[in-house]
């Protein structure tokens, strides 16, 4: 992971392997066990790595989080090359009908989240048999930070798939799905914890060699976004009787005041391929959280690199500084067309064919062409054609990529405080909209409608507008997201399908696994509409 500074183990007391051959399994395959391990301090440090390099693995595989996440929602349909299989369009159109042989499209993600889970497990209940020579309060910050990173996946898994194994101790046991709330209390009091044991260092006062690490700001921010999830899918006055409003807003004030982050000048500069002589850099002051990724990928064990973003870039075809992929999550065109032409964001966020007068000529090789692609997380291109990740050293393009995902930015923290009522709502608001319009810039009224407008518009392709719609109720998302229209697949035009119906009978979740299913012998439920 660059920016740690510290070295990756292979060390199978951290690394579970596959999980194809028992429900949740967690066997250590190694010499090194549980009874050499977990004595020093420099122990502790080396298995809370692998729990940051669990968080790197959990998206390599099968479907990313962030994939699915604008698949999911109206920003991007399924896409994909014409000759592929059909699992795209079954997440985007939430019809398990479009591809009855993917039932295990999100397999090798669940297997990853648990083995991660299981890292963090064993950590946090390895702690109190290290001798830490009365440095408590190292003690207490490597806990936080575990416990963030186990309620960071256990949020993704908690809104993939609803109802889920809820693990807080290693353990191989083949346990039943817990309640969402029970679920949520652990991700609540785990974000509490990180958010009072972490050190209050401003981002100005952090050293490069913390950056990718959990801060204080981290995760009072998560807090908020949690919260306001959980509160509006569940219908729920607070989160899960550990945080209400007062405190979450009261978090998310606190980065706002003291953490030191704040907006870059330019939107674009936060895109390296909407910004090819002014990129900001990965560690900017804008960046509250990030999953970082470098190029070191390969296929001996070593999962490094940002293995999704191949998805999302243009089929096949590479024109600088865009580079070729897989033609995932092809742009819907209403959302070009919700942007202003004075809106900055519009150019920055997505890739357009005939606005940038791109020679695309693979409309052939792609389904669900609609000439627009992502351009916030594209592979990329030198002025020969060259990888940029291959020139650095990458296996190759497919694995090699190593573009950080932004995963809380500071303009989140600033309309989420909006959201939940700050005295400041306005200046907050008015703040991620300067920044966006620049000289164009004309104020508007602060409100629910306003703020879920501006999310659409500034957080396209971060993984955050599915769950907005969501959480402001499944019939809305239903409404929204639902749509008839023309696409191209293989240069021909199709008539495309999302039925409202289908998000409201899945109530908006994804199929659990159907192997984890068997393996469970039945213990697991599947979720309804699956």
């Amino acid at each position: 992971m660059k920016k740690l500074n510290i070295l990756l183990l292979s060390l199978g007391l951290l690394s579970l392997g596959s999980c194809g051959d028992e429900f949740l399994d967690a066997e250590p395959i190694t010499s090194v066990t549980e009874e050499n391990f977990y004595r020093t301090p420099e122990d502790a440090y080396r298995a809370l790595v692998g729990c940051y390099d669990g968080l790197q693995t959990v998206w390599a595989e099968g479907v990313s989080f962030p994939v699915a996440s604008e698949i999911m929602s109206d920003n991007a349909f399924g896409g994909t090359g014409n000759s592929d299989g059909f699992g795209y369009q079954m997440l985007d159109e939430f019809n398990r009908l479009r591809s009855p042989s993917d039932q295990n499209l999100f397999g090798a993600n669940w297997s990853a989240y648990y083995r991660a889970i299981y890292r963090c497990n064993m950590l946090i209940t390895k702690l109190d048999q290290i001798d830490w020579a009365g440095n408590e309060e190292l003690r207490a910050t490597y806990e936080a930070e575990a416990r963030f990173l186990r309620a960071f996946l256990y949020f993704d898994m908690v809104r993939l798939w609803g109802n889920i194994p809820l693990l807080t101790e290693p353990s191989r046991e083949n346990i039943p799905q817990s309640s969402p709330e029970e679920v949520y209390a652990v991700i609540a009091e785990d974000l509490v914890f990180a958010a009072e044991n972490l050190e209050d260092v401003p981002y100005t006062a952090q050293s490069p060699a913390t950056y990718g690490r959990v801060t204080k700001w981290a995760a009072e921010s998560l807090i908020g976004r949690v919260y306001l999830y959980y509160t509006g899918y569940y219908n729920q006055p607070d989160l899960a009787g550990v945080v209400n409003k007062t405190q979450a807003l009261a978090y998310l004030e606190d980065v706002i005041a003291n953490s030191g982050h704040g907006l870059v000048e330019n939107f674009a500069s936060l895109w390296p391929a909407a910004s090819l002589q002014n990129y900001a850099g990965e560690a900017n002051k804008e960046v509250v959280f990030a999953v970082r990724y470098t190029y070191t990928s390969d296929y001996n064990g070593n999962t490094d690199g940002n293995h999704w973003m191949v998805m999302l870039g243009m089929r096949e075809f590479a024109s600088y500084p865009y580079g070729n992929g897989w033609g995932g999550g092809t742009v819907n065109p209403r959302l070009w067309n919700a942007y202003s032409e004075e809106d900055t964001r519009r150019a920055a966020s997505i890739i357009a064919i005939e606005e940038e007068e791109i020679p695309f000529e693979n409309e052939a090789k792609q389904r669900e062409y609609t000439g627009y692609y992502i351009k916030k997380y594209t592979p990329m291109v030198d002025e020969n054609g060259n990888s940029i990740p291959v020139n650095s050293g990458a296996t190759n393009f497919m694995i090699g990529q190593y573009q950080d995902f932004f995963s809380i930015r500071y303009a989140d923290v600033l309309l989420m405080a909006a959201e939940l009522g700050s005295p400041n709502a306005q200046s907050y608001f008015d703040m991620v909209r300067r920044r966006a319009y620049q000289d164009d810039f004309t104020p508007l009224a602060v409100n629910m409608e306003n703020i879920m407008e501006e999310r659409r518009l500034e957080f396209a392709f971060e993984g955050l507008r599915y769950w907005d719609l969501l959480r402001q109720g499944v019939d809305v998302a239903a409404a929204t997201i639902a749509e008839t229209t023309t696409l191209q697949s293989g240069g021909t035009d199709i008539t495309k399908t999302i039925s409202a119906s289908h998000i409201q009978e899945t109530r908006g979740l994804q199929q659990i696994p159907f192997n984890q299913i068997t393996l469970s012998n039945g213990v697991l439920v599947q979720n309804t509409g699956w």
